[in-house]
């Protein structure tokens, strides 16, 4: 039996729910800044994932640590909100053409959308038109899943990370619905394979090129954080080279897309992620020995 969220947590996520943007994105600011000056270990490893991919610049990381904090403090609210206000909250899109002329064409839509900006609400935004399905894996505190779980619209399917998910996804894609997922995430063992991503090996999901197998259109998402709590800007672009060649060459090519968009909006890409981690069991990166 699940067991139920651990009250006092409930309880914050609920009064942080009900506090306005700007004070969750103050609050937020306040803690990754915080958490940069503290933490000489995460201060480090930020640091080094700008300088990898040659965005490190004057005063970066800490906006960079800022707007880290302001993801993590605006989730109350988009979990716990209605849908109705969650999605309101995003103030501009750019690219809703191609999503459009996906649907005209009946074929299904893969979203691929990296830890940039406010990622969470970008699923939300197309529920509100469309059903979509995303992968979902469960959180590894036990108390924060009923909550992530019941802050979906009907619209908004949860697949698991494992084999009976991925079915999930390919029916999906195949009855021309929407699916949505974190490329970048690192992969379990046996999933992903090493390839550059700003230059060095990272273990790199090979489930994104096999569901754009299916035939669906492909899109790379993000949702900008606007300053001063303005709301969100949702920006969608298509894939401007097809993923083609065997699964190294396939993940190799989407993460070079990956790091274009990133470019775009440097500060809010999630640094702090440890991207070039060796997942347990899976093969060492190359040029590393056993």
């Amino acid at each position: 039996m699940r067991r139920a969220p651990f009250p006092l947590m409930v309880f914050l996520f609920r009064l942080l729910s009900a506090l306005p943007l700007s004070w969750l994105h103050g609050l937020g600011a306040l803690a990754g800044r915080l958490a940069y000056l503290l933490s000489a270990r995460y201060r480090r490893l930020l640091r080094q994932n700008l300088a990898q991919a040659g965005l490190e610049a004057p005063g970066r990381a800490p906006l960079a640590a800022a707007q880290a904090g302001r993801a993590l403090f605006e989730l109350p609210k988009l979990w716990l909100r209605p849908q109705t206000e969650v999605v309101a909250r995003v103030v501009e899109v750019s690219g809703w053409e191609l999503v459009e002329g996906a649907w005209a064409a009946g074929k299904g839509l893969l979203f691929l959308t990296p830890h940039l900006g406010c990622f969470e609400i970008t699923a939300q935004y197309y529920a509100a038109h469309r059903p979509m399905t995303v992968l979902y894996r469960r959180p590894k505190r036990d108390a924060l899943a009923p909550l992530i779980e019941q802050g979906r619209g009907a619209n908004l399917k949860l697949a698991p990370a494992d084999l009976s998910g991925v079915r999930s996804l390919i029916r999906a894609l195949r009855q021309g619905e929407a699916v949505g997922m974190l490329p970048d995430q690192v992969p379990g063992s046996g999933e992903g394979v090493w390839v550059p991503f700003f230059g060095r090996p990272a273990y790199t999901m090979t489930l994104a090129s096999r569901l754009a197998d299916t035939g669906a259109t492909v899109l790379l998402a993000y949702a900008e954080r606007l300053p001063g709590a303005r709301g969100y800007h949702l920006k969608l672009f298509p894939l401007l080279a097809p993923l083609e060649g065997d699964s190294s060459q396939k993940a190799a090519a989407l993460n070079r897309a990956l790091e274009d968009l990133i470019r775009q909006c440097p500060e809010q890409y999630l640094w702090g992620y440890n991207r070039y981690k060796r997942p347990r069991g899976a093969p060492p990166p190359p040029g590393e020995g056993r």
